[in-house]
């Protein structure tokens, strides 16, 4: 594709929650200076031009913001179809009844088990109540509700439980997707990585959802990547239908991408239209003459693209490399063996994140 289609808009990383599993930076400090509301105005102009057609308003906490709402507002007014991923702390009746007005199009909202006590365990604060309540309100003023929820090894037993919960509160579509292993989740992994018959069980318990639930509630199961044959097509490509604004402006192709030792492209510095087409931070790993053997001699090259640039970083320190997830990758031991360690006797207890983010 020459242009985006999807925009996500960390609007701050600041966040109520102290999940184990956040794959936000480390280096928080790194993103306090804030884009102004004009600036994210400005900012969605130039990606409408751009051909953005979806804008996905994230995180840490969205809601935080305290110009959400005119944010909103000025997407809705350019056309962007609009979604509010959050919490829902924070997702009051007077708050919702303004995004309402403003436009949104769709709220996604994030539990962490289908039990109280669980889930305020592994968000570290209580919070389990508060995101009820607030997807009662969303489907009350007629939004549609994407019910998300992160999976690993301390909730995915839970697994049937948590498609009851997603069915009682009148999901329209719920997102299973296991952790992605960047950020505090990359800290934590050894206590987040399921095991195989952890995941096998689950397969089957969604296999029975998807077909009970089929005209009722979309399920989407993503398995981890570690247990895949091939790695995941890294976002559809590098650079080649999203983009990511993270809260002090950069521009990425994707939300895990600050890890990379690349030059940094600002939509304080320059437009967003040449940062796409033309920044390095875009162009290096886009389409295939970037790879290396075994993926450019490989026939899924443009099937999955030599998988996640960020996750190849992550367990070998070079990006350009082969994802160790594929079987064919020089480094798949690396994978090989946290997936053992994952299948044997190992304290699992989690590091949570060492405070809050304010």
């Amino acid at each position: 594709m020459d242009s985006p289609f999807g925009l996500l808009a960390e609007l701050t990383y600041r966040c109520p929650l102290a999940c184990a599993y956040c794959s936000n930076p480390l280096n928080m400090a790194d993103y306090t200076d804030e884009l102004t509301t004009a600036e994210w105005q400005r900012v969605l102009v130039e990606a409408a031009d751009l051909g953005v057609l979806q804008c996905h308003l994230s995180g840490g906490e969205p809601l935080l913001r305290r110009d959400v709402v005119e944010i909103v507002a000025a997407a809705n007014g350019l056309g962007l179809y609009t979604n509010l991923v959050t919490s829902a702390l924070g997702l009051s009746r007077p708050k919702a009844e303004q995004l309402r007005a403003a436009g949104l199009d769709h709220v996604q909202v994030s539990i962490q088990a289908d039990e109280q006590a669980v889930s305020d365990r592994i968000a570290g604060t209580p919070s389990f109540r508060r995101k009820i309540e607030a997807m009662a309100l969303v489907k009350e003023l007629g939004w549609p509700l994407t019910v998300n929820v992160v999976l690993h090894r301390q909730n995915i037993d839970r697994i049937a439980d948590v498609l009851g919960l997603a069915e009682e509160v009148g999901a329209d579509r719920v997102e299973l997707a296991n952790t992605q292993y960047y950020g505090w989740a990359w800290r934590n992994r050894d206590a987040l990585l399921p095991s195989r018959a952890q995941l096998e069980a689950a397969e089957v318990v969604v296999r029975a959802a998807r077909e009970r639930l089929r005209d009722r509630m979309d399920v989407i199961y993503v398995i981890p990547d570690y247990y895949s044959r091939y790695p995941k097509p890294c976002m559809g490509g590098w650079a080649a239908r999203q983009l990511t604004v993270t809260p002090n402006g950069d521009v990425l192709p994707c939300p895990a991408a600050q890890s990379l030792p690349l030059p940094r492209a600002n939509v304080r510095d320059a437009a967003l239209a040449w940062i796409w087409a033309d920044s390095p931070v875009m162009t290096a790993f886009r389409g295939t003459d970037w790879m290396p053997d075994p993926c450019r001699s490989c026939d899924r090259r443009e099937l999955d693209f030599g998988g996640c640039r960020c996750q190849a970083f992550q367990l070998t320190g070079d990006a350009a490399r082969t994802d160790p997830v594929c079987h064919l990758s020089p480094d798949h031991d690396l994978v090989v063996d946290a997936v053992r360690a994952a299948n044997g006797e190992r304290p699992i207890d989690l590091v949570l994140v060492p405070r809050p983010h304010r």
